[in-house]
């Protein structure tokens, strides 16, 4: 299960380079329900995302670098390339802080995934977040890849 807030950003942090980052890839074989394959780096992930908005079920798989490859071909819509910071939250946690490219250039979103629902509902974000998208369908990554380029 997958509980998660989003958000828009209105700023960077800070020293934004000192945290670890990886390059993504990833288009979507179907967007209801969602089928994503996603390269991050050297590794291959084939996702299922069940409906829902802050909690839905998701599993991931692994893949081989080949199997990606086949798979990126089937994809619909674009592809998706973003830059994915990892910043150290407090109690635990971590914000996923995605700066988009291609396409989407421009557009920085921020995700913090919870335990529980409970912990997502009392979850405090940082000053430097802009507007809680998390009930908005709109910026699901599974509906950015079917704007058209």
């Amino acid at each position: 299960m997958e509980i998660e807030r989003k958000y828009l950003v209105k700023d960077l942090p800070e020293n934004l380079e000192q945290y670890p980052h990886k390059e993504l890839e990833q288009a979507y074989l179907c967007t209801e329900p969602v089928v994503r394959v996603r390269r991050e780096e050297e590794e291959y992930v084939l996702t299922y995302k069940s409906k829902g908005l802050m909690v839905r079920e998701e599993y991931n798989l692994p893949l081989t670098r080949e199997a990606y490859l086949h798979l990126l071909e089937k994809a619909d819509g674009i592809v998706i390339t973003k830059t994915r910071y990892v910043i150290p939250e407090k109690n635990n946690l971590h914000i996923e802080l995605d700066i988009f490219h291609g396409k989407h250039s421009g557009l920085i979103l921020a995700e913090v995934e919870f335990p529980t629902e409970e912990e997502a509902n009392q979850y405090c974000p940082p000053d430097w977040f802009g507007e809680d998208v998390t009930l908005s369908t709109r910026y699901h990554n599974s509906n950015l890849s079917r704007e058209k380029e």
